[in-house]
């Protein structure tokens, strides 16, 4: 088991992505005992960003969270970059495991956007939903155009410079001004991610499928999470994706941008911890 250190109310943790290696090169962290999570990383960053997640909650489940292809020590593509691959890249780490019971499956942002194609490609193996700061819709030709901005950057450039780039609408303004310690731990998880590996999920962000037809056929326990103030997948959208999912519940997380779970730690857990305790 991974070692998780944390220090409450602030982010000493180690973010260094040290954790446990699968046979196939997955690298991903664990802690707890009981009903599995599975938690999916945002971009650009990898399973350290759920580290106080995972101290919050490995007293009432076992939490595991991969670093998804390219990022942390996980090895990339081969083949075409897809969300597709990266769901199917979760479920070969859960039959590793050798965990057949369905499980809870959450995401941020990139992560659920790999929820989204978890629960279409592998629906008997989904017990619950956790949507946080994410959308089901595809990229509009504005959006595809930006990606290839950044794809265009992000290979020219090291790794620091892409996350510097995306601060201003990552983080919402108090937070940036006001919380140096979130500011960095993102910067410090971001820099350490490979620059192929950006690339490659940038492209598998770009060609990702539209979910919302499959919402209606979501028939598990959602929880859908989002900040007030996240300028990527706002409010309006975490609202649209909710009214679309039978039955789930929306949280929306004051103070806090894209990137809700390091910048509201403790009503983000309780918000998780609720929904899991309602199963």
């Amino acid at each position: 088991m991974a070692e998780i250190e944390n220090s409450a109310g602030g982010l000493t943790f180690e973010d260094d992505n040290r954790g446990q290696t699968l046979a196939s090169g997955v690298t991903f962290l664990e802690a707890g005992k009981g009903p599995l999570v599975l938690l999916l990383h945002a971009f650009p960053l990898s399973s350290a960003m759920w580290r106080q997640q995972i101290e919050a909650l490995r007293n009432d489940c076992r939490v595991v969270a991969p670093d998804l292809r390219g990022f942390g020590s996980s090895p990339g593509f081969t083949g075409a970059p897809s969300v597709d691959q990266m769901a199917d890249d979760a479920v070969a780490l859960l039959d590793e495991l050798k965990i057949q019971a369905p499980v809870v499956v959450g995401g941020l942002s990139m992560g659920g956007y790999v929820a989204l194609a978890f629960a279409r490609r592998h629906a008997s193996r989904l017990r619950a939903l956790v949507l946080a700061d994410t959308q089901a819709g595809a990229d509009d030709a504005a959006a595809a155009a930006n990606r290839d901005k950044m794809i265009e950057f992000a290979s020219k450039n090291p790794s620091p410079a892409v996350i510097d780039r995306m601060m201003p609408v990552a983080l919402c303004a108090n937070t940036r001004t006001k919380r140096p310690e979130v500011v960095g731990a993102v910067q410090r998880i971001a820099s350490l991610q490979a620059p192929a590996g950006i690339v490659g999920a940038l492209k598998a962000l770009r060609d990702r499928p539209d979910a919302t037809p499959m919402l209606k056929e979501i028939t598990v326990p959602t929880l859908v999470i989002v900040g007030r103030e996240d300028a990527l997948t706002p409010p309006a959208v975490a609202e649209k994706l909710t009214a679309n999912i039978r039955g789930a519940r929306l949280v929306v997380l004051e103070n806090a941008g894209h990137y809700s779970n390091l910048e509201q730690p403790e009503r983000f857990n309780e918000a998780v911890r609720m929904f899991l305790a309602s199963l």
